[in-house]
């Protein structure tokens, strides 16, 4: 994914520091506000017991471990999807209020490149919503509330940075995975988000889950958070890069029937014993939206650096610091 260009940053070390913390001081104090949302500490790790913790696409397994005082093993979190909706009833969160954290978390499979890392952080939101609310629609506002704190925050950065530039189009566009195929169907569903995002900048692909015509999912998803078909990802077009950045991924929660649907696609209907799956299958959860917002992506994109290594302090293979070296950049 390195360009073959000669990359100079625009921004001294600490400059991009000063940066940072300004970005994300202002970003969820944005999104705070454009949603109505609550910040609210979250957790590092979680009882293996509780079907809390992500199982992102299900081949991730998570870092553990055991302490003293129980016999539940301990999980590293890799994201906060299920946490934050029971974190709502257990808080008393009334409808349309939500919350968000900063969630950190340790992904040991991950392939390390210049957008990804071993060490992820983003913000994760959930809100309350209705049952009637669980409609393409409803999701479309909430996304494009999202994008318009996106906005906001280029404007603020553009207006402090004016070395930087503009990169994000006056409006998002929308397309399902299933329009996407049909638009491109002999090319794999990353080169299509990359062609679709390049043309048009910015954009949110709903609907990833289920098999397309190809007998393939444009993408995998876990199948006991996000409604399949009330789902997305937003990205942006990366120019420096030349590639689709995922900047989140959300989507309206499952409720009894999807969830027991898609269990029953992934065959994990072993799951549906975890206190968490039983509660949505009594309804004892409310209904939510929510998604998680990269941190050091956001960083990544407005702050036009080639890599995320720039924006946040991981560990690198020995390739990944020769490649940089190559660039002139330093990883953290």
């Amino acid at each position: 994914m390195y360009t073959s260009n000669k990359y100079k940053d625009k921004l001294s070390f600490l400059e991009t520091f000063n940066a940072i913390k300004f970005l994300k001081d202002n970003f969820e104090n944005i999104l705070a506000k454009k949603l109505n949302l609550t910040r609210i500490s979250a957790p590092l790790f979680v009882t293996k017991s509780s079907g809390l913790n992500d199982n992102l696409n299900g081949t991730e397994k998570p870092v553990s471990f055991n302490v003293d005082f129980s016999n539940d093993e301990i999980e590293i979190v890799q994201s906060l999807a299920k946490w934050k909706r029971n974190a709502l009833k257990e808080y008393n969160f009334n409808l349309y209020q939500g919350l968000y954290s900063d969630m950190n978390a340790i992904r040991k499979d991950e392939i390390v490149d210049n957008i990804h890392s071993v060490y992820v952080d983003q913000w994760d939101w959930e809100l309350i919503i209705k049952q009637e609310d669980r409609n393409l629609e409803f999701l479309f506002q909430i996304v494009n509330k999202i994008y318009d704190c996106f906005l906001q925050l280029e404007k603020m950065v553009l207006e402090k940075y004016s070395v930087l530039n503009k990169k994000l189009p006056k409006e998002i566009s929308f397309i399902s995975s299933e329009e996407l195929y049909e638009l491109y169907p002999k090319i794999d569903a990353k080169q299509r988000e990359y062609l679709y995002t390049k043309k048009n900048k910015a954009c949110f692909i709903y609907k990833i889950g289920y098999l397309l015509k190809d007998g393939k999912p444009h993408d995998m998803r876990a199948a006991d958070y996000d409604d399949w078909n009330l789902n997305g990802d937003i990205l942006v077009y990366d120019e420096i890069l030349d590639c689709a950045l995922e900047l989140s991924s959300m989507g309206i929660r499952v409720d009894k029937d999807s969830l027991l649907k898609q269990l029953k696609i992934k065959n994990e209907g072993y799951k549906i014993s975890n206190k968490y799956h039983q509660d949505i299958i009594n309804n004892f959860l409310p209904y939510t939206i929510g998604g998680g917002i990269g941190q050091s992506r956001l960083c990544l994109f407005f702050l036009e650096k080639i890599h995320i290594g720039q924006v946040q302090a991981s560990i690198w293979s020995k390739s990944e610091k020769e490649k940089a070296k190559l660039l002139d950049i330093k990883l953290l």
